[in-house]
């Protein structure tokens, strides 16, 4: 089994996926249709025309657009559902999903729609297809403090159903320090902490979500090769990013997938992970990050190999459940 054969075969962990973002033009409709709900599109094929992205802000213009479908806890459901189908079929076989409250309870959904709906799709994927999971909450970054906060509370009921909060949307310009109060107030409540930082901005974002939030995962993290200091931080204390191959091509992070920074990141000792980040909007699930990327950067089967190891390294599950997963994978590469 040569590498690329091997990455789609083997069992692995997904902690990047914004579950908003694995909405499919085709699902979008079908929930439009459901819920009584206009699209600026006369079809699938000219809603997925319009997946022309320059930069990150162009991209959140249209998926803030496709989430306006979702309305009930079964559209929320559906929409787990469709995704931890594809999970399946890539071999994930635990996920962590970020969702963002905010985008919903903005348009009148409230937030037990969301979290109910979400959950029920997560015992279900349990029960039916093994996949073990968690929710993850993020604050949209282009918001207030005040607006986060309100969210953490509104959440808070519906604490059993979440285990940590995120931080995501448009980087520039909203550095992680606007947040350092509410991510304090987060880990007083015991919740895990991680955030996006270093996808478009610079590495200094990466250093506040380190030393002000006190992240226990960055998301993206692909900056940090623009400061040698960050990158001996990062692998002296094994800090995980969660690395969006196809993301960074999409959005133009990276012109070529062959220039990614992956690979060097990889042998420099960081836990880095591969990750889908908004699958139906960036071209690619799992499998196809997972094999875009070796072929593009030729990683060897041992680099595939650390990269699914990192990912259950990286992952906030219990002790017996990462041992059963490493198990797994062990079992998975002697074949």
């Amino acid at each position: 089994m040569n590498a690329i054969e091997l990455a789609r075969a083997i069992p692995k962990a997904e902690l990047h996926i914004h579950i908003e973002g694995s909405l499919e033009p085709e699902l979008i409709f079908e929930l439009a249709q459901r819920n009584g709900v206009r699209l600026p599109y006369a079809s699938v094929e000219a809603l997925r025309a319009a997946y022309a992205f320059t930069d990150l802000q162009s991209f959140l213009d249209i998926y803030y657009a496709g989430a306006s479908v979702l309305l009930k806890a079964q559209d929320f459901h559906d929409m787990a559902w469709a995704y931890f189908l594809r999970a399946k079929a890539d071999n994930v076989i635990h996920t962590e999903l970020f969702f963002d409250p905010q985008t919903h309870t903005a348009r009148g959904v409230p937030m037990g729609t969301v979290i109910e709906g979400l959950s029920g799709a997560c015992k279900r994927a349990e029960a039916e297809l093994g996949i073990s999971s968690a929710l993850i909450l993020c604050f949209l970054r282009h918001l207030s403090e005040e607006d986060a906060f309100a969210t953490l509370e509104a959440a808070l009921p519906y604490r059993e159903h979440f285990i940590g909060v995120g931080l995501d949307s448009s980087e520039m310009g909203h550095p992680p320090e606007k947040f350092e109060r509410v991510f304090a107030r987060c880990r007083e409540l015991g919740l895990h902490l991680v955030a996006h930082a270093g996808e478009e901005g610079p590495p200094e974002y990466m250093w506040q979500a380190i030393d002000l939030l006190k992240v226990q995962r960055i998301d993206h993290g692909v900056a940090a090769l623009q400061d040698p200091l960050l990158m001996a931080e990062l692998a002296h204390t094994r800090l995980p990013l969660t690395v969006c191959p196809l993301s960074n091509l999409k959005l133009c992070v990276v012109n070529d997938l062959r220039d990614h920074p992956l690979k060097q990141m990889l042998d420099a000792g960081l836990c880095v992970t591969i990750n889908s980040d908004d699958p139906a909007y960036f071209g690619g699930y799992m499998n196809a990050n997972f094999e875009q990327t070796t072929q593009a950067l030729a990683l060897s089967r041992d680099d595939v190999i650390a990269l699914a190891g990192n990912s259950f390294e990286a992952s906030f599950i219990s002790a017996e459940r990462r041992a059963e997963c490493r198990a797994a994978l062990s079992r998975a590469a002697a074949d």
